[in-house]
């Protein structure tokens, strides 16, 4: 990928059914390209299929709110 992005989970809460499992979390992601940082959260859904395979039936990431903000402060400080 163009920005050689690299994933670490920071944290991990893990909750399972007899056919679903649900991962939620934080990952950060640096990017290779920039040296930039990016923490998130995330969620994973897990659903077993008929055949017994695991297939992903939702997952979501969204940047964590405290940095969005932090960066704009920043940059409108920097405009003053």
């Amino acid at each position: 990928l163009k920005k050689e992005p690299q994933g670490t989970i920071l944290e991990s809460y893990v909750t399972s059914g007899p056919d679903w499992c649900m991962d939620d979390g934080i990952y950060e992601f640096k990017f290779g390209a920039t040296g930039d940082m990016v923490k998130a959260r995330y969620s994973f859904v897990y659903t077993k299929d008929d055949d017994s395979t695991w297939k992903i039936a939702h997952h979501h990431s969204s940047q964590m709110p405290e940095e969005v903000v932090a960066k704009a402060s920043l940059e409108t400080a920097a405009t003053v």
